[in-house]
């Protein structure tokens, strides 16, 4: 009895064809990565969604792109990154944090991400992560706690300078804070809270 040739190769070529692409920028690979339609403000995520338009002048205020290892705490719907990423920044060098697990689903489609809270994040890697770049819109309510613990983790790391710009209220006080910009008071159509710009910049010694 003549059994079946269970190894034998396929009458037909073992490649596919492969279509060649074009060079693809930044901006056009992260056009397809669009925030949730419906993002609310509330207790569970108190997400206020950057503005494009906000997002690429802070970006812009980080100063001029390099090897620099960047954190975005409280990363939303990751409006921040996607203005990084079309600037020319390397996702490689990027760490995101959130902690609502939705949000932190959706950033997934980024880049890595660690999902959880920012302050435990900080407490915990203080002493021993350095960020000489770090960009953030925390939320309004823990806005002190959430500057205090990116301030503990904002180093040189071998950079001449280490740079922080943040979006926060108009209220919002440090002594190492420079104002860059108010925000017009429609920028958060969710949240009745005038916004500012500030950035602080840390020497290497």
């Amino acid at each position: 009895m003549n059994r079946p040739r269970i190894y034998a190769r396929p009458n037909k070529p073992l490649t596919i064809p492969v279509r060649k692409r074009g060079k693809v920028t930044p901006l056009e690979a992260f056009e397809a990565f669009e925030a949730p339609e419906v993002i609310t403000v509330d207790k569970f995520t108190e997400c206020h969604v950057t503005p494009d338009d906000v997002a690429r002048r802070m970006v812009e205020y980080l100063g001029p792109q390099g090897d620099y290892l960047t954190l975005e705490p409280s990363a939303g719907t990751g409006q921040l990154a996607r203005a990084l990423i079309a600037s020319g920044h390397s996702i490689c060098e990027l760490t995101m944090i959130e902690r609502h697990n939705t949000l932190a689903n959706g950033l997934r489609r980024i880049g890595p991400t660690l999902n959880r809270c920012f302050l435990e994040y900080a407490d915990e890697v203080k002493g021993k992560a350095e960020f000489p770049r770090i960009i953030m819109n925390p939320p309004f309510k823990q806005v002190r706690a959430h500057i205090k613990a990116a301030l503990s983790l904002l180093r040189p790391n071998g950079h001449d300078t280490a740079t922080l710009v943040a979006l926060v209220p108009s209220t919002f006080r440090h002594d190492e804070c420079e104002h860059l910009e108010d925000l017009p008071e429609d920028t958060f159509a969710t949240a009745r809270v005038r916004t500012k710009i500030v950035r602080v910049r840390r020497v290497q010694l």
